[in-house]
């Protein structure tokens, strides 16, 4: 569906500042998120299944070589091990699990173990699959569909004009060939991006209409949380407010897409969250991140309750048939499992922890100064990053 702004009635939007404009604002985005989802959302986990040591130079990553910051590190997880970590996800009510993998892409080996988890996480538990795993090609992306993967992450970051002060190392048109990728192999998508990373509110706005033409099933937006040695470290957190009316804009620009806050939410927005669901959220990245902590996943499923919101398992958590994965594919309501008894007891379950779950490396050496973005670009040969 196209947007329900003009590029130009964006931009006015992304001019207020009132409390009562925003929450005007809100009221808007709100009917149309529950016009088209009812009461329904799409509440998402990850594990890091392999952190550290990453060669790109995204100014915003701790993972990065370039950033200053230590190293949080660990090698690729073994297949049992991320099924371990998607079981423990469903347990505190996730309706999706994705796997999450540092730098443009996997040896074939690391590839491999993400199949193999994708297969165990399919047989084993009701959750949704999801990877985030770099570049690939449309075969690898046929191979992820094959073991029951069924979405696909890869953001652009930021709005394509402003994409060269993030990275210089991994080209936006490289991300594009990859998300083209995934949609041949028939495999749903998710493409999002970060705010605060030093854009203009006309950059958000570009970036949130390239995502129109995009179209992806699954938009993530990422609030920069500032790690201190990384380019973006000394950047402020955002106002509360302004998260809140950038959500509701981005909800009018894509109305048919499932938004999800993710990393930085918890920071920024603090006692504001329950509004950013209703300025047009279907639902959040529950718990903890790639390597930093987030809220409980009991008190995410509240926040949206609390809304009159639905976070139990549904025929439809969004957008599309919600798998049985012990019973194969059902047209209605998922049957009743032992995890569910779980989630309604609001059992303890051993989440993905990044403050105890990964090492953290000191640099031995000084990293490289990050690459000026023109000195970068005129550098390279055509076709690098691609």
């Amino acid at each position: 569906m196209p947007p329900l702004i003009t590029f130009e009635e964006a931009m006015e939007l992304a001019e207020i500042s009132g409390h009562e404009e925003i929450t005007a604002l809100v009221e808007r985005a709100w009917e149309v998120r529950t016009e088209r989802f009812g009461d329904s959302t799409d509440m998402c986990s990850l594990v890091n299944a392999k952190s550290g040591g990453c060669a790109e130079d995204c100014g915003f990553c701790a993972q990065s070589r370039y950033a200053e910051a230590d190293t949080p590190m660990h090698a690729m997880m073994e297949p049992d091990q991320i099924l371990e970590h998607a079981k423990a996800a469903e347990a505190a009510g996730a309706h999706r699990f994705c796997m999450v993998t540092q730098g443009q892409g996997l040896s074939r080996r690391d590839f491999q173990k993400i199949l193999e988890g994708a297969r165990l996480v399919s047989e084993n538990t009701n959750l949704k699959r999801c990877v985030s795993i770099g570049h690939m090609s449309a075969d690898r992306a046929k191979q992820l569909a094959d073991a029951g993967v069924q979405r696909v992450h890869h953001n652009v970051e930021t709005a394509r004009s402003h994409y060269p002060e993030v990275s210089t190392t991994v080209r936006y048109e490289g991300r594009i060939r990859t998300i083209d990728a995934v949609r041949e192999a028939g495999l749903e998508s998710c493409v999002g991006g970060i705010l605060n990373l030093g854009e203009t509110p006309r950059q958000r706005v570009e970036m949130a209409f390239e995502l129109a033409e995009i179209d992806p099933t699954s938009v993530p937006i990422n609030l920069l949380n500032p790690r201190a040695g990384t380019k973006f470290g000394d950047r402020p957190l955002m106002d509360p407010w302004e998260v809140v009316k950038w959500v509701a804009i981005f909800r009018l620009i894509l109305p048919d897409a499932l938004f999800r806050l993710c990393g930085g939410r918890v920071e920024n927005l603090e006692d504001l969250q329950p509004l950013a669901v209703k300025a047009g959220l279907n639902g959040v990245m529950m718990g903890n991140f790639l390597t930093t902590l987030g809220a409980e996943p009991a008190d995410d499923r509240a926040m949206f309750e609390d809304l009159g919101l639905n976070v139990a398992r549904q025929p439809d958590n969004g957008a599309n048939p919600r798998p049985d994965n012990r019973s194969g594919w059902l047209d209605g309501e998922a049957p009743n499992t032992p995890v569910d008894d779980l989630i309604d007891s609001q059992a303890e379950a051993p989440f993905w922890d990044p403050s105890t779950q990964l090492r953290v490396i000191k640099k031995k050496q000084t990293p490289p100064p990050y690459p000026k973005a023109d000195e970068a670009a005129a550098a390279q040969p055509a076709g690098w990053g691609d």
